[in-house]
Parts: C-alpha cells; structure tokens; sequence
C-alpha cells in the first residue's frame, strides 16, 4: 500500500532517543494503531445493527405445551446456537432443556426448529433472561436452517442504519 506511513523506523528511534535521555516510555505519547482500532468500531457497529434486524425484523416464539406461542427476542445467531431474550415475566427455561422456536417470515409463514439451552442468565436493567442455545442437529430443517444463518450472517456484513435523513419530502416533475 501506499498511503500507508511505516511508523517502524521512528519508534525505533525514539526508543533510542529516550535511553539517551533516561527518558520513561511513560513520559511520552504512544503511538496507537488506528486501523485496529477502526476495526474494532466497524465490528462493532455491525453487530448492532445485526442485533436490531434479528430483534426487530425477525418473529420469533417458542412453543410451551399447552400454552402456545411466546414471542422473544433474538439477540445472537451462529451456525451453532443463538441467544435469545424472553422476558422476565414469562419466566426462562432450564439448562439442557430442548426448545421449540419458530422463526416467523411474515404473519402466517414460518419454519421450526429445536434448540438445548446451553447457559441462561438475568439481564436485569434489560428485564428479560437470556437464554444462549444449540441448534439440535439432525431435527427438523436443519438444511433451512443452515442457509437462514448465512443469510443472516451475509447480509450482516453490510447494513446500514436507516435514521430517516435522505426523505424527499416533494418531487416535482
């Protein structure tokens, strides 16, 4: 690359520079790695907004036995497993204890699948349990599944927050 500067050279020198001196490293500045950093934001940024399509975009339930159906929150997926949120007033499910989900399309349209719940803890200033689960292999949809989480993971990569600023509040012809 380029227009990238070789910073190797000059700490080099400066570390020379400060023995000579008797100079500390802590006594001067210290030269930071933007570009981790800068993936370390993007990162970030991308996982929230994969968390607010899985949150917002997608219906999800869990089936209980004589119940029916109760909503969550997805708040993680993975080829293995995801994370889910079930508020506290519902109650939360038992470790080991395997779950029937069903990722909802649209209103009517939907696909099921089984998960074992793997760890749990309380998200108090959230109000809801988390649940981290495994996908059940070898159960139902497991192929539908596979490609609903690459999907998810694809597209993650590259979304972007909508926040309403590019209206058009008129077109005139």
């Amino acid at each position: 690359m380029k227009n990238v500067l070789d910073l190797t050279q000059r700490l080099k020198n400066q570390k020379n520079v400060r023995k000579a001196k008797g100079t500390s490293v802590s006594e001067t500045a210290p030269v930071v790695d933007m570009t981790e950093k800068r993936q370390e934001i993007l990162s970030q940024e991308r996982r929230q907004v994969r968390r607010t399509i899985l949150s917002e975009f997608i219906g999800a339930f869990v089936v209980l036995p004589e119940k029916g159906l109760v909503k969550v929150n997805m708040y993680d997926i993975s080829e293995d497993g995801m994370a889910f949120d079930v508020d506290s007033d519902a109650g939360h499910f038992a470790l080991n204890e395997e779950v029937a989900m069903r990722v909802y399309l649209n209103q009517q349209t939907y696909f099921p699948f089984v998960v074992t719940v793997q760890n749990l803890r309380k998200v108090g200033d959230e109000g809801v349990f988390r649940h981290g689960a495994n996908f059940v292999k070898g159960s139902i949809n497991d192929e539908a599944l596979f490609h609903f989480v690459k999907f998810i993971e694809t597209v993650s990569a590259s979304l972007k927050s909508d926040r309403g600023d590019i209206m058009v509040s008129s077109i005139a012809r």
